[in-house]
């Protein structure tokens, strides 16, 4: 079953979509899925449907191969390059230097857009049927839940959604639409409603996040204005934005309170809708996700309410938005992450939960671009030094020692997906007040182009799984709060995602070496030179009995 839901369910919808355009006809209110013309922050036009499989799509084709028989949206022009030659953060800062910090207008090769068409609508209270935005009934169900899957849509979710207007992505069939994706419309951030709230009394960013056991139950979204350049209610409608994005803890899942991070980009629409914004998700590519995550640049609403792996189905998320007088800022790192996009597909590097996470990707980009965002060090030199000869004993695994030394010397802004929210919040809020200075011109052109920020709070769609909560921001606090006795863990097992080793480049500069690399040399080293002083005590106590004996 795994392998039908994985491989053969989505070649079957692709090979029906002859038969959904046809039926399309017959729904005005359904439309195509690039129909609603912005998709982040490129105009109507700037990019086309298609598949994976397409002979003629642009960018590289390593990129293509995971999304066989899935819909994409492509570059009609300008699809973004990047050196084959270089290593990721080498190849952004020589571009960016090259281009003088003005980027070159290139867009990513490949947005992940998983549905040929869209409708808006309200569901009926038992969630049969939606009334379409032209007065038309649609039958409507969604698609199967993937057999790995732990929980997925119920009752509760049909009240939920049946109580407010929705967004939803997925397909017109025969038996009526089948929706994919769902996004509540009235999500929508109108301009003028939010006051300036600005953090006071020792508040801090982290405070809003944790507030109401991380807010997963809330029944709708929560929205605040941090800062404002006229300490009035922003407006928000065609204003660029840069959105950072922190996805809390599962309920269900121990492996995963440290919660995800992400960058958007994109455009307020005129009614404050954003459900079109870009999510640069970076995700492990070589395990096949039990929700069928796939590491993409997508759509917000398919990002957070796809319902597999959609990230509101299963936890509460937290937006904090930088919105722009004019769009260079987010385009430049737009421009910069697509590039890295095509470096990870290569497999050019690899994920890593330590040293090239969701974190550290965006944030490395980021400083590569001249956003110089504080780091904060590692979590403790002196603790990986003692945890990877203690680890590798005690699990009788070197690879065991080597993560816990590597996750132990991480800059803990690259690794903690909530210190890098909490980061970027800081360093933006000080950049609006002038108390941190601009060194780079990218910096300048954010202090200068910076109109406010939002803090926005995302409930989690009710479903059959249990609420999640706030991620954690350091290793203790993952500790207290995961199971005592590992053996105890809710654990999901995924399967291996092999990459065929006809798609790797000969020519790809080599992976840089982990930390641990360099810490088992020094063991090596420092072991060598313990041995080494024992043989000349050692000898020189046989040569002193020798002459001992000789005299």
């Amino acid at each position: 079953m795994k392998v039908f839901s994985r491989v053969l369910l989505p070649a079957l919808l692709g090979a029906f979509s002859g038969l959904a355009g046809a039926t399309a006809n017959s729904f005005p209110a359904v439309q195509d899925a690039l129909a609603q013309g912005e998709l982040g922050l490129y105009g109507p036009g700037s990019f086309r449907l298609a598949d994976g499989n397409c002979p003629d799509c642009p960018g590289p084709k390593q990129g293509l191969w995971y999304f066989r028989g899935d819909t994409i949206a492509v570059p009609t022009d300008a699809v973004a390059s990047f050196s084959a030659k270089q290593r990721l953060q080498d190849d952004i800062r020589h571009w960016n230097g090259a281009t003088q910090g003005q980027g070159d207008a290139s867009r990513p090769a490949l947005v992940w857009i998983g549905s040929p068409q869209s409708v808006h609508g309200q569901l009926t209270a038992d969630g049969t049927a939606l009334q379409a935005g032209d007065g038309q009934s649609l039958a409507f169900s969604v698609i199967p839940k993937l057999d790995s899957n732990l929980s997925y849509y119920n009752q509760d979710s049909v009240k939920f959604f049946a109580s407010r207007p929705l967004k939803a992505r997925g397909r017109i069939s025969e038996q009526g639409f089948v929706a994919r994706s769902l996004w509540p419309a009235d999500f929508a951030i109108q301009s003028g409603t939010q006051p300036v709230q600005a953090l006071s009394n020792g508040e801090k960013i982290a405070d809003l996040v944790r507030a109401g056991q991380g807010g997963a139950a809330a029944p709708s979204l929560q929205t605040r204005t941090l800062w404002s350049r006229d300490g009035k209610p922003l407006e928000l409608a065609g204003k660029a934005v840069m959105a950072f994005v922190l996805n809390g803890a599962q309920g269900d899942d121990d492996e995963a309170h440290g919660g995800h991070f992400a960058v958007a980009t994109g455009r307020f629409g005129a009614q404050g809708e954003w459900d079109n914004w870009l999510v640069n998700n970076f995700y492990g590519l070589d395990s096949v996700s039990e929700k069928g995550i796939i590491a993409s640049v997508l759509p917000m609403d398919a990002y957070q309410g796809d319902l597999n792996s959609g990230q509101s189905w299963y936890r509460p998320s937290y937006l904090l938005v930088a919105v722009f007088r004019d769009g260079r800022v987010p385009a430049l790192y737009q421009q910069g992450i697509s590039r890295a996009f095509n470096h990870f597909y290569r497999h050019d590097f690899r994920y890593n939960h330590a040293t090239a996470n969701c974190a550290g990707i965006n944030m490395e980009t980021l400083r590569s671009l001249g956003w110089n965002i504080p780091e904060q060090g590692p979590g403790s030199r002196l603790k990986a030094l003692v945890a990877l000869p203690y680890m590798a004993l005690k699990d009788a695994s070197l690879d065991s020692g080597r993560k816990a030394y590597d996750y132990l010397m991480a800059e803990k802004t690259n690794l903690y997906p909530f210190v890098a929210f909490e980061a970027a919040g800081m360093d933006l809020l000080q950049r609006a007040s002038g108390a941190a200075p601009a060194t780079t011109a990218y910096e300048k052109q954010l202090h200068e182009d910076l109109e406010g920020l939002l803090f926005v709070r995302i409930p989690q769609f009710p479903s059959s799984r249990a609420f999640g909560q706030a991620p954690v921001a350091s290793l203790d606090e993952y500790m207290e709060r995961a199971p005592a006795d590992r053996a105890d863990w809710k654990i999901i097992p995924v399967p291996p995602r092999p990459f065929p080793a006809e798609l790797k480049d000969p020519e790809a500069p080599p992976e840089e070496a982990l930390p641990s690399t360099y810490a088992l040399f020094g063991y090596g080293g420092f072991v060598s030179m313990l041995g080494l002083g024992g043989w000349r005590m050692r000898r020189r106590k046989g040569l002193q009995a020798i002459s001992e004996v000789s005299k």
